[in-house]
């Protein structure tokens, strides 16, 4: 009789957590093969201990996440061209107002 409450009880948590799980309430998917990652992000169950126990760790963890997944920043001024502009110097036209008007690329002698 104890087996059938245990099996039971098992079997009625299960079906919570998937229940939950579709409905958006909690989120079991494993993170960490989402895009190839390294395994180390904590996704799926173990994820919720996490956020649960060691909230500054998981905040971390997430902050990290969000940053591998920017784009790169953009040049600044003194940079160089880092290989864009190889026909040459660009020139852009400008007039008085300070409106583009057209632009050239002089390519190299």
């Amino acid at each position: 009789m104890n087996f059938w409450i245990i099996a039971g009880a098992i079997v009625l948590v299960v079906v919570v957590l998937v229940i939950a799980n579709r409905l958006g309430w909690i989120d079991l998917s494993d993170k960490s093969r989402a895009k190839g990652g390294s395994g180390a992000s904590g996704g799926g169950v173990l994820g919720i201990g996490d956020e649960v126990f060691a909230p500054r760790k998981y905040e971390a963890q997430v902050e990290l996440d969000r940053q591998s997944r920017m784009p790169a920043p953009a040049p600044v001024a003194g940079d160089g061209d880092k290989g864009i502009f190889t026909d040459g110097p660009v020139r852009i036209r400008v007039d008085a107002d300070g409106n583009p008007t057209d632009s050239v690329v002089r390519a190299k002698r």
